[in-house]
């Protein structure tokens, strides 16, 4: 476990994240599900980067603290995020993102017929707001995510995904286009609905400020823990610290 070099107001952090690591240049997250992670034009409701934002002015309206988003898990999405304190500091994440290590579980429905493998599409964000893969390279942008199953149970299976690029929605998106829709996921081939069960596990990364390696995991909801291997121990489980 990293230990935060700012020290954790554990009382003080609001619900719907938990604080992972604080120093003067990033801070981590564990966002939960059902929270936005930023503010939308059409949206009016709490987002992780708001609340965040006031947990770092220790409540302060007058205080100037600035948070700047690195990057966006879906609003169904639980698990890591990391915010930087600077826009210099954002800039070397964007400038880096590709070397972050992403790794995400998800639930999806059926069995895989391929364990392992990768799957690749020109991905289109339309303007109905819904992703689709696109054979015209020209029209969508290059994805790739990498997958294996770590379980299967009678009608379900646990994914490891590691991200080779990250698009919006790309692993629903990818997933859904294999004929296993993620569970919950409606967006996508999911009609019984429910939650989404898609977890974003671990982010492993270089400081952008002082070279250290890096790696963050959340803890893994009780939905997806169930279905984790016997035997597996540490942070995957949700009572682990």
């Amino acid at each position: 476990m990293i230990r935060s070099k700012i020290k954790i107001r554990s009382r003080h952090v609001p619900s719907g994240l938990r604080v992972l690591y604080d120093d003067h240049d990033i801070i981590v997250i564990d966002k939960s599900a059902g929270l936005l992670s930023v503010k939308a034009l059409y949206e009016q409701e709490r987002t992780a980067h708001q609340l965040l934002t006031t947990y770092v002015r220790k409540g302060s309206l007058r205080a100037r603290n600035q948070l700047f988003v690195v990057h966006r898990l879906d609003r169904e999405t639980s698990g890591v995020m990391v915010f930087a304190k600077s826009m210099k500091i954002r800039e070397l994440f964007s400038e880096r993102w590709k070397e972050v290590a992403k790794t995400y579980l998800a639930l999806v429905h059926g069995h895989l017929k391929e364990k392992e493998g990768r799957i690749e599409s020109y991905l289109l964000d339309g303007p109905d707001y819904v992703v689709r893969s696109v054979d015209n390279p020209l029209q969508g942008k290059l994805s790739t995510t990498s997958y294996k199953v770590i379980h299967e149970s009678r009608r379900v299976s646990l994914l490891q995904i590691d991200l080779v690029t990250g698009r919006k929605n790309q692993i629903r998106v990818h997933l859904a286009d294999l004929g296993h829709p993620v569970v919950g996921d409606q967006k996508y081939g999911d009609a019984r609905g429910g939650s989404l069960a898609l977890h974003a596990w671990s982010l492993r990364f270089k400081h952008p400020a002082s070279g250290e390696e890096l790696e963050f995991k959340a803890r893994v909801p009780e939905r997806l823990a169930s279905y984790l291997p016997a035997g597996v121990k540490g942070p995957m489980r949700p009572d682990a610290e």
